[in-house]
């Protein structure tokens, strides 16, 4: 019989390279550049970015022109000091431009204070979008190719239970052991050949929900690259815990994005304080027209200034302003709720990675005993030394010991992950850039 370690060799040993290998990098970068969630990420920050020049607008002047042609069933002429002069012409052309500039009003700063600081929460969320989207990513290409390995677990039992089955049948026919040792090897083949149909509907899963995120539909004609470098970090990486929380609470974009929004709203509170003040507005007109009429002017012109004030309003600017002090006093409760948030986060994710590292180090060890006593076994076996069963068992707890060890590296690799992500770092270790 082959030696078992030779059998389970080719379970860690990573993928052979073949040209429709996708990397870790490869699958994020597809979920950015295809997903809509980060397609929508990109257009909400236009959209922001537009009001912000629709705000800047106002203070810019606005000009407007205005042609009209008038068609008459008669004309007007009238003799003034002997000049013919026509009132009103059967074909009447007139123009006007006009100027308005808004040299104050207590609308405009706040206004456009406020748009750029919403745009700037805008571009912190969807940053923040494209961030989660990155590690929802990771996390599912880690999930995909942890069932991935437990189907290759799977079929490295079923081998082995093949290879006892023959040699079940092999002594039996030889009259070393009796019919009871083939049957219990037919079923352990029989339940391995079961375990593989279950693996392989759970792989085709999760392949479906890995392209369905990537939006990659041919997701099952590739295979999934082992992010050794990203599994060695979380194994064996220190993670410094002095100034982490506060690092991590200056890093998060999506606090980023509530402070800007809270700084949004204090800039709305300036409103209600400058309706005290009065608003001043430029005005000019310059007009065309082929009826000059009794003044004989093609062309005239005129500019004004209009001052505003509201002297009295019901008391509507001092419940404005409550209104607005209020909502930011909200948005500033959010940004200090979130600050704690993010400090629990960050504490959760290292208990998690330790606890998760603890439990990775003892699933190693309970494999390489699993493969001890597979190898122990089967070797006893060949040499009449121990029953079927015995072999059914020690193949039963190499595949869970397998399946153990797989689901808990991979683990160990998700936890690592969510630790980046509560310090507010992308799944490479890397800030994050707007």
């Amino acid at each position: 019989m082959p030696s078992l370690a030779i059998l389970l060799l080719g379970l860690f040993t990573g993928l052979p390279a073949q040209e429709n290998v996708l990397t870790l990098e490869s699958a994020i970068r597809m979920a950015l550049t295809r997903n809509e969630r980060s397609l929508t990420a990109d257009q909400s920050n236009a959209a922001a970015q537009a009001l912000v020049g629709m705000a800047r607008a106002y203070f810019l002047p606005a000009i407007n022109a205005a042609g009209t042609y008038t068609r008459r069933p008669f004309q007007v002429v009238r003799q003034v000091s002997g000049t013919e002069i026509a009132v009103q012409k059967y074909n009447a052309l007139s123009g006007v431009i006009s100027l308005n500039l808004m040299v104050f009003d207590y609308l405009g700063i706040p206004t456009y204070r406020n748009a750029r600081f919403a745009r700037d929460a805008q571009r912190f969320a969807s940053a923040e979008a494209k961030r989660q989207l990155a590690f929802e990513a990771s996390n599912a290409y880690l999930s995909t190719l942890g069932i991935d390995r437990v189907l290759e677990a799977a079929r490295h039992r079923y081998n082995y239970a093949k290879q006892a089955f023959d040699a079940a049948r092999a002594r039996y026919s030889a009259g070393l052991v009796g019919v009871n040792d083939v049957t219990r090897a037919e079923l352990e083949v029989a339940t391995a050949e079961l375990g593989i149909t279950q693996s392989k509907g759970q792989v085709d899963t999760t392949y479906l929900q890995l392209g369905y995120l990537l939006d990659e539909p041919d997701m099952a004609k590739r295979r999934l690259q082992v992010p050794d470098d990203l599994l060695k970090s979380a194994e064996e990486r220190a993670i410094p815990v002095t100034g982490l929380i506060e690092a991590a609470q200056e890093r998060r974009l999506d606090l980023g994005s509530l402070r800007s929004y809270a700084m949004a709203q204090h800039a709305l509170t300036l409103s209600s304080t400058l309706r005290w003040l009065p608003s001043l507005a430029l005005t000019g007109q310059y007009r065309y027209t082929n009826e000059a009429g009794l003044t004989g002017r093609a062309t005239n012109w005129n500019v004004g200034a209009t001052l505003s004030w509201a002297l009295f309003d019901g008391f509507y600017r001092n419940s404005e302003y409550s209104e607005y002090k209020a909502l930011a006093n909200v948005a500033d409760l959010n940004v200090k709720a979130n600050m704690r948030q993010v400090e629990v986060q960050v504490r959760e994710a290292l208990v998690s990675l330790e606890n998760q590292r603890a439990v990775y180090r003892q699933a190693s060890v309970a494999h390489q005993v699993a493969v001890k006593n597979a190898t122990e076994i089967a070797e006893l076996y060949r040499q009449g030394l121990a029953s079927a069963l015995q072999v059914a068992d020690a193949n039963v707890a190499l595949f869970e010991a397998e399946v153990g060890f797989v689901r808990e590296r991979y683990g160990l690799g998700v936890a690592y992950l969510n630790l980046e992500a509560a310090l507010g770092l992308d799944p490479f270790g890397k800030e994050p850039t707007l």
